[in-house]
Formats: C-alpha cells, structure tokens, sequence
C-alpha cells in the first residue's frame, strides 16, 4: 500500500493527521504532500491548527489534516 492510500484510509476512517503522527504510523516526511497528492484525486481534506507540547516545554502549533463527517 503506497502513503498516499495509507493516508486516505486513515482520514476516511475519521483520523485527524499531524507531520509527527503520518511519520510514526505511515513512515511519511511529506505530509503536505501526500494531502496535496489526494486533493488533486478531488478529496475534501481540511486543515486546522493543533497545539502541541514540545520537549522544552514550549507550546507549538501545527498542520493538523482531516476530513468533515457527513451528517446523515
């Protein structure tokens, strides 16, 4: 299965994707690229911010992809 199925699976199974958390489950170092790869096959990802604490104990911000739920 190539990253970006792995990536679209994940997504569409309701998980939300950080670049630390695509690196630990998928082995990916280009997020963004695999999301731009998928929203050019026409998949809705949306992107929002996450906090996130550091080793240093500092708060940073990062890219956090998913998809919206459709309401039934």
């Amino acid at each position: 299965m190539t990253q970006n199925e792995e990536v679209k699976r994940y997504l569409e199974s309701g998980g939300r994707l950080t670049g630390f958390k695509a690196l630990r489950l998928f082995g990916t170092m280009r997020l963004a690229a695999r999301v731009n790869d998928l929203r050019k096959t026409g998949l809705a990802i949306k992107k929002g911010t996450k906090a996130v604490l550091c080793a240093n104990g500092r708060t940073a911000h990062v890219a956090e992809y998913y998809l919206e739920r459709e309401e039934a």
